[in-house]
């Protein structure tokens, strides 16, 4: 019953590869690594096998690319494959079907990554066309890709691990992908750094690394399996009953007391009296019910993992070397495109999964008073949340010695890049809500436009400058780099002196202005756009009159 007659195996199989989605994603997928390795492909007629420098360079992007796009995917396939029964009010009947959880739990993992596994062996044929140009052995090729397939499963157990324990798809995402990015990043670093010893590299990978990814692949997957196999209690409809006050009494760690300063800024108490007069009806529910309706676990969760991932950069970038402050302010952006969609995403899709929309139409709020109420109540979550992450900054701009009070318009040019990135991707997220019908879809898109807009314009630089250093089309990529609050940051100018020879970076320390002024203006124009993109959904869509 776990494999050849497992029933929920069968059908998440044919449900998903069927889909004209799995046949779009695979053209997709193989088309865009397809186009990296043409671009990237070596112009001289000849090519000087006993020089591979530059097939080795390739070779090395299309695994790391390819690596990064799988880890990214596979909390797509899998974080929603338990919550996703519970969303649609099917998953008390699972249970009380005669498989075991360790089938369920087994059928759900291997149908998400069966598609990851093909969409990853479809891609071989790709780069058996760089082995003749010499640099890189089928030992590495097979070593590759098995610490990719390892690696990617360990992801796709994570994400499923996390779909146990939550009640919403919004939420098992984020937390799988707070906790995949990285470890995904010291993967890269991992095979970066053993570049240069190829035969301690073969055997961390073959011997050391699937060992590691099988130990934490097994204790995750029986973990999931207790949890179906004891149930949190189950009201109407098959969704779990939470306690908010025991909830907070049995957590582990953080302790969120929503009464008391800060927590209240992103977790108010519920409402015990009547609304005041002017108070926007829909941001009250939002803020003080509907975000928290499932319980704290998720909040806590991104909190205490994100200060634990802050903490050494944080040490590193700003007090020990402080010339690589746009790092941390880096990891700060990255952390708002991951959480600052999710509390935006669900904003209208949920009205309409719990089929609360029409009630909420016939209501005499107007259409402004609803777009404001969902908008603000996502965006102070977001912007509270990626705000705990910036006091390390404002305590180094005060602390004497670093040199962050010669920098302090640099200082403010970060929080400003902050600021306006979570206006975007709150934004982007609640335009998202709007168009489509499910959270998840929403979510998704979102995040597939924040990604598309803050960091493919860095990675196409990389690019350029790695396999097209001084040609034309560099300095369209140049212009690319206004839509990316990451190319902003690092723009900036910085001028700390270095360890005992007083040295500077001079390239940072003269700044990209135009490349900041860009960030800036391309910000203001498109929120615009997307606000009047709301303002007309909200408008036309529902046919509500101010």
């Amino acid at each position: 019953m776990y494999l050849s007659n497992n029933p929920v195996l069968q059908h998440e199989l044919l449900a998903n590869l069927r889909m004209p989605r799995a046949f779009l994603l695979l053209a997709a997928y193989i088309g865009l690594l397809g186009v990296v390795v043409m671009l990237a492909w070596p112009e001289a007629q000849k090519v000087d096998l006993a020089q591979p420098e530059e097939a080795k360079r390739l070779v090395n992007l299309f695994f790391l690319g390819q690596y990064l796009l799988a880890s990214l995917m596979a909390p797509s396939f899998a974080a929603g494959a338990i919550t996703g029964e519970k969303e649609r009010l099917s998953f008390e009947m699972l249970l009380a079907s005669p498989l075991r959880p360790g089938a369920i739990v087994l059928g759900k993992l291997l149908a998400a990554l069966t598609h990851l596994g093909i969409l990853m062996l479809c891609s071989l044929p790709i780069v058996m066309l760089c082995l003749p140009l010499g640099g890189v052995s089928a030992y590495e090729v097979f070593a590759a890709y098995f610490a990719m397939i390892t690696s990617v499963a360990l992801f796709g157990v994570i994400s499923l691990w996390a779909s146990s324990i939550f009640q919403r798809t919004s939420a098992s995402l984020v937390v799988s992908y707070l906790l995949i990015l990285p470890l995904a990043m010291l993967g890269v670093l991992m095979w970066n750094a053993l570049g240069r010893v190829g035969g301690i590299r073969l055997a961390v990978i073959l011997v050391f690394f699937p060992a590691v990814c099988l130990t934490l692949s097994t204790v995750l997957w029986r973990q999931a399996c207790r949890r179906l196999l004891y149930p949190a209690d189950l009201g109407s409809g098959g969704a779990e009953v939470i306690d908010l006050e025991s909830e907070s009494q049995k957590s582990v760690g953080l302790y969120i007391k929503r009464d008391e300063f800060p927590d209240k800024l992103f977790a108010p108490p519920k409402r015990t009296t009547f609304i005041e007069d002017g108070v926007n009806p829909i941001y009250d529910k939002e803020m003080r019910s509907e975000i928290f309706a499932q319980g704290t676990l998720m909040l806590r969760v991104v909190i205490q993992v994100s200060m634990a991932l802050a903490i050494p950069i944080m040490a590193c970038a700003l007090y020990i070397w402080p010339w690589y402050a746009p790092w941390y302010i880096a990891y700060v952006i990255l952390f708002n495109m991951l959480v600052g969609p999710v509390f935006s995403a669900g904003s209208v899709c949920s009205e309409r999964e719990r089929q609360t929309l029409d009630l909420l139409l016939v209501t005499l709020i107007t259409p402004w008073q609803m777009m404001w109420g969902k908008l603000l109540s996502g965006l102070r979550v977001s912007s509270v949340l990626t705000g705990f992450l910036l006091w390390p900054v404002l305590l180094a701009c005060v602390m004497p010695g670093i040199g962050f009070l010669t920098n302090l318009p640099t200082m403010a040019g970060y929080m400003l890049i902050v600021a306006f990135t979570c206006l975007t991707t709150a934004m982007t997220a609640l335009a998202a809500s709007t168009l489509f019908r499910k959270s998840s879809t929403a979510l998704i898109a979102s995040y597939l436009v924040v990604v598309t807009l803050f960091a493919a314009p860095v990675a196409a630089r990389f690019f350029t400058e790695t396999f097209f250093r001084g040609a034309p089309a560099s300095s369209a990529v140049e212009a690319m780099q206004s839509t990316s609050p990451l190319a902003a940051a690092f723009a900036l100018p910085l001028s700390i002196e270095r360890g005992e020879r007083g040295q500077t970076n001079l390239a940072q320390a003269a700044g990209e202005p135009y490349i900041v002024l860009g960030f800036f203006g391309w910000s203001v124009a498109y929120n615009l756009v997307v606000l009047g993109l709301i303002v007309w959904l909200f408008r036309s869509r529902w046919r509500v009159a101010d």
